[in-house]
Formats: structure tokens, sequence, C-alpha cells
């Protein structure tokens, strides 16, 4: 490919869509790094209710950003965009951050079962929300194990204040199916933290494999977007320019 062969185009907005357990504050380091570099970057807030929901919620959150859009997700984060980024018809790439890139049909609680690193169901408290004339279990994690198992790397303090905190995610995000996956038809990017206890690093780096991404591997926990911000921005300012240089492609094109 020579330079004449490339056409750029107008530099992506960067959306960031958080995960199960979580709010958009986390993405707060990020944003200001990539804000400094000149990247406009918002996050979109994630309702955490289920798969089907999520996904056409944030879906139509990216379709009103003006403009192409690089989504970004965390954890479940990535389950949703997977999802949503097709549909919402502006997105021109994906990064996962720890995160979910599941194919077509899978659901989340068959994929974390077979998980050898993730230790994210000893630590899960169930409750109930209502829904409909009936409830629905959803799920939150024991604030006294909340530090070792999701967010290692970060202060004994703010994991308290992380625990404190954090949103249940409904099971419905666990057992419903997932849909056409967009990695098949845009590229994407991953970062694999070595030390996920959460989602499983093993888990991530297949799927992300999978999914044909360009693979970044960190040393840190499920939480790496908040204890080392920059290794993320870093990625994403990666994507960013690619996909403004036209230069990327998914891997899975033609296929």
């Amino acid at each position: 490919m020579t330079d004449a062969n490339v056409v750029a185009t107008p530099a992506p907005t960067v959306a960031l869509v958080h995960g199960a357990f979580a709010d958009s504050s986390g993405w707060t380091g990020v944003i200001q790094i990539l804000r400094a570099a000149g990247i406009d970057a918002v996050a979109v807030s994630n309702p955490l209710r289920g798969i089907a929901e999520d996904s056409a919620y944030v879906a139509s959150a990216l379709a009103q950003i003006p403009g192409p859009v690089l989504a970004v997700g965390h954890s479940y984060g990535g389950a949703i965009i997977t999802n949503a980024a097709a549909e919402a018809g502006n997105v021109v790439g994906l990064v996962y951050v720890s995160a979910f890139a599941p194919d077509e049909g899978e659901k989340l609680i068959e994929v974390e079962g077979g998980s050898t690193d993730s230790v994210l169901d000893t630590a899960l408290v169930e409750r109930q929300y209502p829904a409909g004339e009936g409830t629905v279990t959803e799920f939150s994690i024991d604030r006294a194990k909340f530090h070792q198992v999701f967010a290692a790397d970060v202060t004994e303090e703010q994991a308290a204040d992380m625990a404190a905190t954090q949103r249940p995610v409904s099971s419905l995000g666990f057992v419903e199916p997932n849909g056409p996956p967009a990695w098949k038809t845009l590229p994407s990017w991953a970062v694999v933290s070595t030390g996920d206890t959460a989602a499983g690093t093993d888990v991530v780096r297949r799927m992300a494999q999978r999914a044909g991404a360009v693979i970044t591997e960190a040393e840190g926990s499920h939480v790496l977007f908040v204890a080392r911000p920059q290794v993320v921005a870093d990625v994403i300012m990666q994507a960013v320019e690619a996909v403004s240089q036209g230069a990327a492609t998914p891997a899975h094109a033609g296929v």
C-alpha cells in the first residue's frame, strides 16, 4: 500500500463504555490523557441491565455522536460494543480493554465458565431487583474481596472507594445470547491485563485473538485502565491514528 492508496478520514470521537461493577468515572485518567493529545473522548453510561437492553442503549448513544466513532469497551462493556457498533452505523473501530469480545450466540456465563484465571464467581453477592411483575437477579462484588479479585493494582483506599460505589449488573448480562459481532467487520485492538482475575486473562486473550485484534499485553489487574491509564490511552491513540489514516482493516475482511 502506498501513500496514494491511503484515504484520510476525520479523526473519530473516542466513546468509552464501562463494564459491570463500575461507572463512567473510571475512564477519567484515560480521558485526560486523550484530551491532552487533542483527541475528543466521551464516556457512555452502560445501564448494566442485560445484553439486549444495554446494547440498544449504547448503540443509540453512539449513533448520536457526530462523525465517526472509535468504540472502547472495558470488561462487559466489550460485549456491549460488540453488539452495538454495527447498529450505531458510525463506528469505525473497536478497542477492547480487559474485555469480552463474544461471537454470535455466545453467553458470557458460559464464556466465564471456561476460564481458569477468573475467580470472580467466588466473590459475587446475589440480590434481586424489580422487573415487570417479578424480580430479576443482579450481582455485585463482596466489598471485602473487591480489592483482591477486581482491582489488585490500585491502592487499598481507592479499591475501597470503588467497592463502595460499584454498580451491580443484571444476571441478564450473563445469560442472554450475544448477536452478530462487530469485530467481524471492523478493525479492532485489545489490551490484555496479565493479572486479570475478574474476566480472566485467558478468556480475554482468546477472544482478542479470535477477533483478529492488534493485541497489547500489560502487567496489571482487571482495572488496568484505572491503575495505568497511559497504557490504555496509548493503544487507543494507535487505533485513532490507524482509522484516521484509513490504514486499518478488519482481520476478517473477505472471510
